[in-house]
């Protein structure tokens, strides 16, 4: 837990500071734009395999925009929100029955490119279409409900991570993805905009949900980490068959997760944002003209 919080600390101070470099760096211009993000998350994984917003859950964060001319802009974003899935509500009931919660902290750096060129003056275009793609640093720790306690699962191992037989290493709590996605903006005056956005995340973890291989030897699990252990890896038991008799745990090396792919989330939202320093009329950036 520590570690996490920790890794949430540096991450805001990286994206404040290079939130208040870029503000520094543009206020002559007034091409900059700060503002808020506020919306809903979800994920799609083995627990959700199809489901769009399946699951949603709150999202919000600090945006900061820097128009480098009407149709080209660069935005960091430093986003929080949560994704969960469930087989029984998001998997079609599926037998496996495994369910976590966990939240997300990103910072994202992308490139927008607007349809149409905007501008902030009277009688000019103030509404564009556009679309977005990046890079994202985010943290994550899936968690799950058991005996209405709830445990956090990276610790736990729930594939044999770190027995003989398993995977070699815990996987980490940190990972990048590939932003991308699209929206909309206007311009109200000469320092407002508001707008709305879609965007997905495709990451290079497929542990947001602590699902990816294969079951462990629950017999070995039980005896190297307990019963609770051993009974979050597999819940399969928790259902009952037509004759109202447990489901058995599963045998070693039955597909668990699916190792081919790797979990998305995605956040979606509106913004608003307000130009800041001195006055300007515009990303309307005119190239000088030439003296005759």
């Amino acid at each position: 837990m520590k570690r996490i919080f920790d890794f949430k600390g540096r991450l805001l101070g990286l994206g404040m500071a290079l939130l208040m470099v870029f503000s520094f760096n543009s206020m002559t211009a007034q091409r900059s734009e700060i503002g808020l993000f506020g919306g809903g998350g979800f994920y799609l994984g083995e627990l959700n395999p199809t489901h769009l917003f399946a699951g949603t859950k709150p999202a919000g964060g600090l945006i900061y925009r820097y128009n480098l001319t009407p149709r080209w802009a660069l935005k960091a974003d430093f986003l929080f929100g949560r994704v969960e899935g469930s087989d029984a509500t998001t998997n079609k009931g599926y037998e496996r029955n495994l369910s976590f919660f966990s939240p997300i902290t990103e910072f994202s750096v992308v490139a927008e490119l607007n349809f149409f060129q905007l501008y902030n003056t009277t009688g000019k275009n103030r509404f564009t279409p556009y679309i977005f793609a990046g890079a994202t640093l985010f943290s994550f720790n899936p968690k799950t409900v058991y005996n209405d306690e709830i445990y956090e699962l990276q610790s736990f191992g729930t594939e044999g991570q770190g027995l003989e037989g398993g995977p070699e290493k815990q996987y980490k709590l940190t990972s990048f993805a590939i932003p991308f996605g699209i929206g909309v903006r206007a311009t109200i005056g000469r320092y407002f905009s508001i707008g709305a956005e879609w965007g997905i995340r495709y990451t290079f973890t497929d542990y947001i949900d602590d699902v990816r291989g294969v079951y462990f030897d629950n017999d070995v699990l039980r005896e190297h980490r307990g019963d609770l252990i051993a009974n979050i890896a597999d819940r399969s038991p928790e259902l009952t068959d037509e004759l109202g008799q447990p489901l058995p745990y599963h045998q070693a090396g039955e597909q668990r997760g699916n190792t081919t792919t790797t979990d998305i989330y995605s956040f979606f939202g509106l913004t608003f944002t307000v130009k800041f320093g001195n006055e300007d009329q515009t990303c309307d950036l005119r190239k000088p003209r030439k003296r005759r």
